[in-house]
C-alpha cells in the first residue's frame, strides 16, 4: 500500500443541525452498463434511514447522460428522474460505474461532473466510477480507491490521484467505494456522521450486514481464503509473488526467505495448488498483464515489462499458452472489470 497523505479534510453539518436542515439529497448518475450491486447498496441505506427514524433525512435522485432507462451489466434497466442538471451545492453525486467504464466516460459527463465540482458540490464514485471521476481530474492529489480488478489500469492511467486498495475513502468532499457491498459501508459513515451511530446500527441490522467496515478495511479476502489452504509459509511465499510483479522473485529466493528448500517448495504448492511455484507465479503476472490489456493505453512491450518479461516475444508466447489469443489479439476485446 502507498504512503497515504493526510486527507483534505471536510467539516460536515453536526447532527443537530442536519435534522433541523431540509433532507439531505444524492444525485445517483448512472452510467452504461453500471454495476447494480453497488448502485442497490448504497441507495438502500438511505430508504431505511427514513423509514426506521421515522422522517424524511434523506431524498435521492437517479438520473443519466441522456434521461433516458439506463442499462446496468446484468441487462437490467432502470428508469432514470431525469438527465444531468444543474445540482445544489449541499448535494452528493454518486457515480455508479460498472463494465467498460472507459467508454463511459463520456465528455458531456466529464464536463458536466467538472461544471458541478465548481459549484462546490460533493463528489463520489461507486465500482469503477472512479475511473470517470479520475478521468475528469477530480480526484487529482486525492486519495482514492476502486475496484480491485481495475487497479492495476487504475494506478498506470492516474498516476496523481493515491490508490488505497481498502473498502471506501473518504477525502474531503470526495468518495470511492470499490464495488459490490463497500457501498453500504461508505454510506452507514455518512449516517452515522448525519444522524448518529445508533441508527447507522439499526440500519446495518436491518439489511443483516453483521459487521460495518472502516476505510482501513480491505477489499479482497486473504491469501489463506482465496488460494483454499492455511498454510502460513505458502501465503508468505504467495504474498511475495504478489507484491513482485515487475521484478520477479527466482523460486530459489521464495524458498530461501520462507525457510524451506526449493523442493519443499515444489511439493508445498503441487500438494496445495495443483502446480508448480513458477506456473503459479506466470499465472499471476498473466492476469496482471491481461488487466493492463483491459484498462489502459500502455504498449505490449511496456506491459511485458511490467510484469516481468524481457521482451514483447516471450510475453507473448506465454500470454497466448494461457488465454488462446496473443495480446495484440486481445486487445479491444470486451473486458469485465467489476463485480
Amino acid at each position: 500500500m502507498p504512503d497515504i497523505k493526510p486527507a483534505i479534510p471536510y467539516d460536515p453539518d453536526p447532527p443537530s443541525r442536519a435534522a433541523a436542515e431540509r433532507p439531505r439529497r444524492y444525485l445517483f448518475v448512472l452510467l452504461d452498463r453500471f454495476t447494480m450491486l453497488s448502485f442497490a447498496a448504497a441507495m438502500e441505506p438511505l430508504r431505511l434511514a427514513n423509514r426506521l427514524s421515522g422522517r424524511r433525512l434523506y431524498e435521492w435522485q437517479v438520473i443519466g447522460e441522456q434521461g433516458e432507462d439506463a442499462a446496468c451489466s446484468n441487462g437490467a434497466r432502470v428508469r432514470l428522474d431525469g438527465p444531468l442538471a444543474d445540482t445544489r451545492r449541499d448535494d452528493t453525486i454518486l457515480v455508479c460505474g460498472g463494465v467498460d467504464v472507459t467508454r463511459a466516460a463520456t465528455r458531456p459527463v466529464l464536463a458536466w461532473l467538472r461544471r458541478e465540482e465548481r459549484r462546490g458540490t460533493r463528489i463520489g464514485a461507486l465500482c469503477t466510477g472512479a475511473w470517470v471521476l479520475a478521468e475528469a481530474g477530480l480526484l487529482d492529489g486525492r486519495r482514492a480507491t476502486i475496484h480491485w480488478e481495475n487497479q492495476d489500469g487504475f494506478a498506470e492511467r492516474f498516476p496523481d490521484v493515491t490508490l488505497i486498495r481498502t473498502v471506501f475513502i473518504e477525502d474531503g468532499n470526495r468518495l470511492t467505494a470499490a464495488g459490490g457491498t463497500a457501498a453500504i459501508d461508505m454510506m452507514l459513515r455518512q449516517i452515522a456522521r448525519d444522524h448518529g451511530t445508533e441508527l447507522a446500527n439499526r440500519i446495518a441490522d436491518q439489511m443483516i450486514h453483521t459487521s460495518i467496515r472502516s476505510e482501513e478495511d480491505h477489499q479482497r479476502l486473504s491469501i489463506p481464503t482465496r488460494i483454499g489452504a492455511r498454510h502460513p509459509r505458502l501465503a508468505q511465499v504467495v504474498a511475495r509473488m504478489e507484491a513482485n510483479i515487475e521484478e520477479p522473485v527466482s523460486p530459489a529466493r521464495l524458498a530461501s526467505e520462507a525457510g524451506m528448500s526449493p523442493r519443499q517448495l515444489e511439493r508445498l504448492f503441487a500438494r496445495y495448488l495443483g502446480r508448480s511455484p513458477k506456473r503459479y507465479y506466470m499465472e499471476i503476472r498473466l492476469e496482471r498483464a491481461r488487466n493492463l490489456l483491459m484498462q489502459t493505453e500502455m504498449s505490449v512491450m511496456e506491459i511485458a515489462l511490467a510484469c516481468g518479461f524481457a521482451s514483447a516475444a516471450h510475453f507473448s508466447k506465454c500470454y497466448r499458452a494461457t488465454y488462446g489469443s496473443t495480446p495484440y489479439r486481445q486487445r479491444g476485446t470486451e473486458a469485465e472489470p467489476g463485480s
